[in-house]
C-alpha cells in the first residue's frame, strides 16, 4: 500500500453480515422434535461461532480500523454480549459495534453502513463488506481488495474464473445461449468500496426498488466501475446441508498453524578486580544449557545465570504468547535467587502445552569470545533435548564469536539466541 493510502489517510471499517436466516440450511439445522433451527452464522467451528472466524481474519488486516457486526434484530442484545465475551478472551484489537440487520441482505448492508462512524478523525471513508457464511476467507484476500481501493478503485471484489460451462435458460428450462466462460467470474466476499458512492447506490436502490444479491451489483447499476481481484478456492460459502461437512474438514482451519518462538539473553562476566559486595553476591559459576562449563568466567545474575536457558525460556514463552522471562521470573523476586534455569524452561514448556502446542525443534546459538564452547556442544544439545523432551537430533547447538567486536569480543560477557518450532497437538 502506498503512503498516500494508509489507513489514517482513508479510514476503513469492515461490515460483517451475520443477519441471514439461512433458509436453505434451516431443515438440516432444525433440532429433532421441532423447535427453532440454529442459524448457520452461529454454528461452532473450532470452538468459536462461524462469524467470529471472519472477525479474527479481518482484525489481522492492518487497514481495517473497526468492525460492525450485523445480526438479526431479535439477536442483537444476546450477540453483543457474546461478542464482548469473545473479545475479552481473544481481543480483536479493534473497536467494534453491533447493529440490527434487515429482511434482505441489501437491507442488512445498508443498516450496517449507517452504523459506521461518520464524523471526526474516525469518520469512515471506505468499507469492506463480508459474509459471515464465508469463514475461510484469508487476510491476504482482504488485503488484495484494500490494495485496489488504495490505488484509486471505487469498488473491488474477489472473483474466480468459472470452470464449468454455463447455460442461460428461459422459463421453460430451454437453453437460450452459452456465455463465454472466459468472461465469467464467480464472485466472493469481502468486497471493498469507497463509502460515499456505496451509500449513494443504496439510497438509489431504496428509492427505485432495486433487488440485488451483492453490493457490487448495486454499484454496477449506479454506473460505477467494479474491479476484480483474484479470489480464493478455499473461500467457500456455507449454504447447503452438504456444505456442513466443510466445518469438520481440514480446510475448516480448526487446526492451528505452527508457531515459532525466538529468545535472546545477555549476561556480563564478573570483571577482574571487582570489589563491590553487591556485585560479588550475584557472581555465579558459568552454566550453559544446564551444563557447568569448567574454567569459564563467572557471570553476574540473579538466578543461576544460564544465558542459554534464559533465551530458550523466552522462545517458549513466545510460542505460548505468555510474555517474557522478566515478567514471569523477575530479578526483584528473592525466591528466584540462584534458581536453576531449568525451572524456568519447565514452566514455559508447561504454558506451551497448555495452549495446545508441542515443541518439535530447537536451534540455539551462544556468542562468546571466551570460553571455547566447541567441546561442550554435544552435551548442551543433549541436555536441552532432555528438557524439551525431544529426540537429540531435533536440537542443534552452535557456538560463535564476534571476531573481537562488541562486549562479547572484549570478553565482557556472552549472549545466546534460541529459536524453537512448535506444532499443534
Amino acid at each position: 500500500m502506498t503512503a498516500a493510502a494508509t489507513p489514517s489517510a482513508r479510514p476503513l471499517w469492515a461490515v460483517l453480515l451475520a443477519a441471514g436466516s439461512g433458509t436453505r440450511l434451516a431443515q438440516a439445522l432444525a433440532p429433532h422434535g421441532g423447535g427453532e433451527a440454529v442459524r448457520k452464522q452461529y454454528l461452532d467451528l473450532g470452538g468459536a461461532p462461524l462469524f467470529w472466524h471472519s472477525a479474527r481474519t479481518l482484525s489481522r488486516v492492518q487497514a481495517v480500523q473497526g468492525l460492525v457486526f450485523v445480526f438479526p434484530a431479535q439477536d442483537v442484545e444476546r450477540m453483543s454480549a457474546l461478542v464482548a465475551s469473545l473479545d475479552a478472551a481473544e481481543p480483536l484489537g479493534l473497536p467494534w459495534l453491533c447493529c440490527a440487520g434487515g429482511a434482505r441482505r441489501q437491507d442488512s448492508v445498508r443498516l450496517g453502513l449507517a452504523a459506521l462512524p461518520s464524523s471526526g478523525q474516525e469518520a469512515c471513508r471506505a468499507v469492506l463488506v463480508h459474509d459471515a457464511a464465508r469463514p475461510f476467507a484469508s487476510a491476504a484476500l482482504a488485503r488484495r481488495v484494500v490494495e485496489v481501493l488504495a490505488h484509486g478503485a471505487v469498488a473491488a471484489i474477489p472473483g474466480l474464473p468459472v470452470t464449468d460451462t454455463i447455460k442461460r435458460v428461459d422459463l421453460n428450462n430451454v437453453v437460450v445461449d452459452t456465455p463465454d466462460r472466459a468472461a465469467l467470474r464467480a464472485v466472493q466476499t469481502p468486497q471493498g468500496f469507497l463509502l460515499a458512492p456505496l451509500l449513494a447506490a443504496h439510497q438509489r436502490a431504496q428509492a427505485e426498488g432495486w433487488e440485488v444479491t451483492d453490493d457490487a451489483a448495486l454499484m454496477e447499476r449506479a454506473g460505477q466501475k467494479v474491479s476484480i481481484v483474484p479470489g480464493e478456492e478455499a473461500n467457500v460459502k456455507i449454504t447447503t446441508p452438504a456444505d456442513l461437512e466443510l466445518l469438520a474438514s481440514p480446510m475448516s482451519g480448526a487446526m492451528p498453524a505452527p508457531r515459532t518462538g525466538w529468545g535472546y539473553d545477555v549476561h556480563r562476566y564478573l570483571a577482574p578486580g571487582e570489589a563491590d559486595p553487591k556485585v560479588l553476591a550475584k557472581a555465579r559459576p558459568l552454566i550453559l544449557g544446564g551444563v557447568a562449563i569448567p574454567g569459564g568466567p563467572q557471570v553476574i545474575a540473579h538466578s543461576d545465570g544460564d544465558v542459554l536457558l534464559h533465551a530458550l525460556t523466552d522462545a517458549l514463552l513466545g510460542i505460548a504468547c505468555a510474555g517474557d522471562i522478566g515478567q514471569l521470573f523477575p530479578d526483584t523476586d528473592e525466591s528466584f535467587a540462584n534458581m536453576p534455569s531449568a525451572v524456568f524452561v519447565t514452566e514455559a514448556l508447561r504454558r506451551v502445552r497448555a495452549c495446545g502446542f508441542r515443541p518439535v525443534h530447537a536451534d540455539v546459538t551462544v556468542v562468546a569470545q571466551t570460553p571455547k564452547l566447541g567441546p561442550h556442544k554435544a552435551r548442551l544439545a543433549a541436555q536441552i533435548a532432555q528438557l524439551l523432551e525431544l529426540p537429540p537430533d531435533c536440537v542443534n547447538v552452535k557456538a560463535t564469536t564476534e571476531e573481537g567486536l562488541g562486549f562479547t569480543g572484549t570478553r565482557q560477557g556472552l549472549k545466546a539466541i534460541a529459536v524453537v518450532t512448535a506444532l499443534p497437538g
